[in-house]
């Protein structure tokens, strides 16, 4: 066993190497300019020109590739590890081409041998009920996310969101769809992905009200910090939808700072005050939209775009 001066004494040489190869100066001009060429494995100076060291390790591929295609074909590693799938995508997959590795077409012995195989091995994926439960959870969230047109990332912190529910035994006595919906819906909140409990509610197979209370049982316990949905994140969407110009986005945006900071926002649907401004900018804009139309894209009623728009066009100082 070393001396603990020893292996201090070690770190620190150590760090002094990391420090001068961060600091590398031309001996001809002391510039610490330095490019490396990773064509000719030289190391140069971009001022003068000076050749600083050559024969550098090419610590990349072996191959090259100029698309993405070819990157794909000649890459020899796996798709990384991912919490989407409940194994993390660290199984054996068996291909359903019936295709050997030279694109030839099986036998009908090889393809009846290939389709007991791919049969085992779908089963033996899941060990037990848990994982199985686990594997359903995580494919409702993959097929509402795709739906909902939500990006990657999303998904993944949806499903840990859901791992760590199942972890802390949150789910015991609740249906599996109203976690993972609860799950996806903080994910999209976490994000700033702009999704409403409407939306969410539409693609998913349990009714809205115990998707919010499992939203706020789940966020409680696992202590998600969770900021209140800015209606600004919802203009975007809708002013495209309805085909308005990016200047009645920028009005609805100041229409929504404005009333914002008088605190008009505080209790109120973020949907709905979203949908009021773009009502409000349209008009002001002379790209007028009907409140109809308005409500039927952001999936509130007439009645609550009537009373914000009211709200902000005092806030504005119009009458």
């Amino acid at each position: 066993m070393e001396r603990p001066s020893r292996q201090r004494q070690r770190e620190q040489e150590s760090e002094t190497e990391t420090e001068a190869d961060e600091l590398i100066a031309c001996p001809e001009c002391e510039s610490t300019d330095i490019v490396t060429d990773a064509d000719q494995g030289e190391l140069v100076c971009d001022d003068c020109g000076l050749v600083l060291d050559e024969r550098q390790i090419d610590r990349g591929p072996e191959w090259r590739a100029f698309n993405h295609s070819e990157r794909q074909s000649k890459s020899r590693v796996g798709a990384p590890i991912t919490e989407t799938m409940h194994d993390r995508g660290l199984t054996t997959t068996i291909d359903w081409k019936d295709k050997d590795a030279y694109g030839r077409s099986l036998s009908s012995e090889k393809r009846s041998q290939m389709h007991r195989l791919r049969k085992w091995q779908e089963r033996i994926r899941t060990k037990d009920a848990g994982e199985r439960n686990l594997q359903f959870a995580l494919s409702e969230i993959d097929r509402m996310a795709s739906a909902l047109g939500v990006p990657r990332s999303v998904r993944e912190v949806a499903s840990v969101i859901y791992r760590r529910a199942l972890n802390e035994d949150l789910i015991r006595g609740r249906s599996i769809e109203g976690v993972a919906t609860s799950a996806l819906y903080a994910a999209c909140r976490q994000e700033g992905i702009p999704r409403s409990l409407d939306e969410v509610a539409e693609v998913s197979r349990v009714p809205q009200k115990e998707i919010g209370r499992t939203y706020r049982y789940i966020s409680q316990e696992l202590g998600l910090e969770l900021k209140p949905v800015d209606p600004k994140q919802f203009v975007p969407r809708f002013a495209s939808a309805l085909g308005l110009s990016e200047e009645v986005q920028a009005k609805a945006t100041e229409i929504i700072d404005v009333s914002a900071e008088q605190g008009l926002l505080s209790g109120k649907s973020p949907t709905g005050f979203a949908a009021a401004a773009i009502y409000a900018a349209s008009l002001l804009c002379n790209e007028k939209k009907t409140q109809r139309e308005v409500a039927d894209v952001a999936q509130v009623t007439e009645v609550t775009i009537r009373n914000r728009y009211q709200e902000q066009i005092e806030a504005m100082g119009f009458r």
